[in-house]
């Protein structure tokens, strides 16, 4: 196994450190004090996983897996101003320090400078799939606007959101490093369905750690998914098999604009199962990702990507 994969996260902050940076300075400055206030660098790690495990060098694609790491920075520059969040892994949000001006064209700016390099310097399909999980990822963001504070939500529907907003990403992650890592077809989907299932179960862990998470863990306000009125997969569950006064409840308070009945509502949720019937979709789609391996070859990184899905069952 490569020294990149050996050491992800070191080979990764230490190309941003020494290699990232636009053409414009107030943009340039305004990224790198987003990947400053850290970050798990998941979808770079998930990239050279990939990379390694199909066979290629993950040293030399440092590059694409920053490419994936910066992309899910613009959606999370862009995702604040949309939002009106005031923090961001436990720093001001970027409109904040920048106005929401800014922040939004360096989102913009930041999209068009990663693919004009990968454009440049990538072979198809890997430009293809890029551009297609960023239309994905808008289109995800759209449907959860359009859901907000729609309590019949499904879970089907539910699924398909974050699979489109958030697993394409991992998705796009494990399948970019693959063809780069020159795998076959098999393999290649392979690595692809266990980013698909990893980003879900991830996103129903985020969803999780809203309400059962504290501030400074979760690096964001907690709760800010009911201040916002969305509905997640722990309130989805508890609606499913809750009462009808629990029901009546959350309606009042998607129906309000306080935000005082917070804490009743995280209290419902855990008492009319959300929260247990939640975990149990997460550990369905943490196996599903495992199985997703099947077609790679065993090694260090099959067994570190299965370690990620892994994690996910932690709290």
């Amino acid at each position: 196994m490569s020294d990149a994969v050996t050491d992800l996260h070191a080979s990764v902050e230490s190309f941003f450190a020494s290699t990232f940076s636009t053409d414009n300075a107030v943009i340039t400055e305004a990224v790198k004090r987003m990947l400053a206030a850290g970050g798990k660098r998941l979808r770079p790690r998930v990239t050279l996983l990939a990379v390694d495990a199909s066979g290629g060098n993950a040293l030399g694609h440092l590059h694409l897996a920053a490419y994936m790491e910066l992309i899910h920075v613009a959606t999370l520059i862009h995702d604040d101003v949309v939002d009106n969040a005031s923090t961001r892994r436990g720093v001001n949000a970027t409109a904040v320090d920048y106005g929401n001006r800014v922040s939004v064209l360096t989102g913009d700016y930041l999209f068009a400078w990663i693919f004009k390099n990968v454009t440049a310097n990538y072979p198809h399909p890997v430009p293809h799939v890029l551009s297609a999980t960023l239309a994905d990822i808008c289109d995800g963001e759209v449907l959860q606007l359009q859901a907000r504070g729609d309590l019949d939500l499904t879970l089907g529907a539910y699924v398909e959101i974050a699979r489109r907003k958030t697993a394409s990403l991992f998705a796009a992650s494990a399948e970019c490093g693959a063809i780069m890592g020159g795998t076959g077809p098999r393999e290649i989907e392979g690595l692809r369905a266990f980013g698909d299932a990893f980003g879900v179960a991830f996103q129903m862990k985020d969803d999780l750690f809203d309400i059962v998470a504290d501030e400074r863990s979760l690096g964001k306000p907690v709760g800010n998914d009911l201040t916002e009125r969305k509905v997640t997969i722990p309130l989805i569950e508890a609606l499913a098999s809750g009462s009808g006064t629990f029901r009546d409840e959350v309606r009042r308070f998607y129906g309000g604009t306080t935000n005082e009945g917070i804490p009743a509502i995280v209290t419902g949720i855990e008492r009319q199962g959300g929260l247990a019937a939640t975990r149990a979709h997460i550990a369905r789609f943490v196996e599903r990702a495992r199985m997703a391996l099947e077609p790679i070859p065993p090694g260090p990184a099959k067994e570190e990507l299965a370690k990620l899905a892994g994690a996910l069952l932690d709290e």
